[in-house]
């Protein structure tokens, strides 16, 4: 920033002037923006530009041809400032990104997504956008760092990548809450644009990541009930709301220090607040979450288990098929000594057959063999090539009936970019040679995994499926009056992801008001009831069963009836509340140049008149535009 005496003589030879100092930033400039922020004057009609050649109009030295980038020691200056300037605010943003993770499983501290969302409020509130994009960025990369550990099975670049991939979302969304706190009703507006966040973040690239969004932290709280209402949306727009709000309680209490602050009216503000954040919530209590079933089933969840975990943790061929084959085999013998009630129909998890079972008869005889000893239908899982593209293969969940043999069956829908698919893949597998694991790329299905199985109607869902709004509610309103989630954790056993994918199933139950059923190779199996307690599940790398009856429901919630309508609505007035403090802003720079140019015009009125005198004035402002830049 160009402050202090000038530097450059008064009348030089060469006809340019000496540069003034830039103006110092307008009384009643927003909180946290500085001289170096405020917009240039504008030009005045009629001036014209300075001559060329001139000190104010070109950097370029008399001997070159080509100009030189001069400003570049000025950037990293400013770069160095910033840093020095920011690192308490950005160290506090980082922890509170860590705090928010901590919310999420295997630590369960859900109370501090509302401490991290109140962080990140007061540390972005009155900044600039950049400012608060800065803070985002060191909020959401930490976040996404620890939250998605379980993947540095995979590498940790991978860890790295994806979690500043993802903090790019959040850069956006503090951008937006620094522009929007200077509005009226600010914590409603950044509430809303943390449902903007996840909407977009759900979305895309390559279909998009739901992992980490605020409701997923929030499966267990007073918050959780609203799920039956608007879905994981709402309980986002409450939690972020609620934080909000007590972040605006704190700013209250601060203000509160002097002695001449404590009026009645400011007490009455900070307890209003407070008020606010505690009505929204216990506002989930007075929601009703339907549970009555109007029929049941009776089930078994047959956890196989696998060799190993980690990327290896397939073995030899047949082995985990041989598993959940020996694990229902041993369940119909239980069956028939009367150890075990027969159930209606069995529940084989993602990958329980690692091989084509059309394809290699010896996996299908397998197959066959154990669903004849138990007698009932089995929900197998398998990965079976597809029958016109060559080269594609489909995730399947696939009916199995003890007379009839293989029926009806679910191909999963969002096949799991870099896991199941890659895009670009003649390009990045010649700079990524790690993606030469993945051969082939699964095929979509077009369809939802409404399955008739024994008397139950189930709803198919697949692994990561149960992270996206969409697949679990268009099943349900397709006639699911069950879900069930088939995955296979056994690449992230041990590393807290198959607790936070559990808990997504929690919500979903209340969502839709309908039980879950989560079967896994390795674990964690489940059994949730509609209101969404856990009622049985396993632990990892056990081979179980888990036997119970299964509540099955037709009723829809208002969720399901409502759809994605809520999240759209709050996601649109987030954006629409960040233009709108976008444009105020501007209007407001806009009216403060305006006055800075008049002042400055009325000044050097009696300087002299005519064409030489508009000439030295323009270069006047164009020396305060550049010390301004610097």
């Amino acid at each position: 920033m160009a402050s202090g005496p000038d530097t450059t003589p008064a009348s030089a030879p060469d006809g340019s002037r000496e540069r003034q100092a830039a103006p110092a930033a307008p009384r009643g400039a927003p909180e946290g923006e500085s001289a170096a922020h405020a917009e240039p004057p504008t030009r005045e009609a009629g001036a014209t530009a300075p001559a060329e050649g001139s000190a104010a109009s070109s950097d370029v030295p008399p001997d070159t041809d080509r100009p030189v980038r001069a400003d570049r020691p000025g950037r990293l200056r400013r770069l160095a400032a910033l840093a020095r300037r920011e690192w308490r605010r950005t160290a506090l943003a980082a922890l509170s990104g860590v705090a928010l993770a901590l919310a999420f499983p295997p630590y369960d501290v859900w109370p501090l997504s509302l401490v991290a969302v109140a962080a990140l409020s007061l540390l972005t509130r009155g900044r600039t956008g950049r400012q608060g994009a800065w803070s985002g960025l060191a909020f959401g990369w930490p976040f996404f760092l620890v939250l998605l550990t379980w993947l540095h099975v995979v590498g940790w670049d991978a860890v790295i990548g994806l979690a500043f991939l993802q903090g790019l979302f959040v850069l956006g969304l503090g951008a937006g809450l620094a522009l929007t706190s200077r509005l009226p009703a600010w914590p409603l507006w950044g509430a809303c644009l943390w449902v903007t966040e996840e909407f977009l973040r759900d979305r895309v690239p390559f279909g998009g990541f739901p992992w980490g969004r605020l409701a997923f932290a929030n499966t267990g709280s007073p918050f959780t009930p609203l799920a039956a209402l608007g879905g994981a949306p709402l309980v986002t727009f409450a939690v972020a709301l609620t934080g909000a709000l007590l972040a605006a309680a704190a700013l209250t209490a601060w203000r509160l220090r002097p002695a001449t602050a404590r009026t009645a009216r400011a007490y009455l503000t900070g307890l209003g607040v407070l008020a606010l954040a505690a009505a929204v919530t216990v506002a989930g209590f007075a929601v009703p979450v339907p549970t009555k079933a109007a029929d049941t089933a009776r089930i078994a969840v047959v956890q196989g288990n696998v060799q190993q975990p980690g990327m290896d943790f397939l073995g030899r061929p047949m082995q985990i098929l041989n598993n959940h084959v020996e694990a229902t085999l041993d369940l119909a013998e239980r069956i028939k000594q009367g150890k075990e009630p027969k159930p209606d129909l069995v529940i084989w998890p993602e990958n329980s057959s690692d091989l084509d079972p059309y394809k290699y008869p010896e996996a299908g005889d397998r197959i066959d063999e154990a669903v004849k000893a138990v007698g009932v239908p089995v929900l197998v899982g398998a990965l079976v090539d597809h029958p016109t593209k060559q080269g594609y293969v489909e995730n399947q969940g696939i009916v199995w009936d003890p007379k009839k043999g293989p029926g009806a069956s679910y191909t999963k829908q969002h096949p799991v970019p870099f896991g199941e698919y890659v895009p670009f893949r003649d390009q990045l597998s010649k700079v990524i040679t790690r993606l030469q694991q993945i051969p082939r790329d699964f095929y979509p299905g077009d369809h939802t995994g409404v399955l008739q199985t024994g008397p139950a109607r189930l709803g198919d869902v697949i692994c990561f499926e149960v992270a996206y709004d969409e697949i679990p509610r268009d099943t349900v309103k397709d006639g699911a009056r069950a879900l069930v989630v088939q995955t296979n954790n056994a690449t992230y056993g041990n590393t807290g992801q198959p607790e936070q994918q559990l808990v997504m199933s929690k919500l979903r139950a209340i969502e839709h008001g309908r039980a879950v059923v989560t079967a896994a190779t390795s674990g964690i199996s489940a059994i949730v009831a509609p209101d969404g307690t856990v009622t049985q599940r396993t632990e990892e790398f056990t081979q179980d069963v888990l036997t119970g009856t299964l509540p099955l429901r037709d009723d829809l919630t208002v969720a399901d009836r409502v759809g994605a309508a809520p999240e759209w609505v709050i996601a649109i007035v987030g954006v629409l509340a960040c233009a709108g403090a976008w444009l105020l802003g501007r209007r407001k720079r806009g009216a403060r140049a305006g006055a800075a140019t008049t002042t400055a015009a009325a000044a050097a009125g009696g300087q002299g008149e005519g064409p030489e005198g508009t000439d030295h004035d323009q270069q006047d402002r164009q020396a305060q535009t550049e010390g301004q830049h610097q």
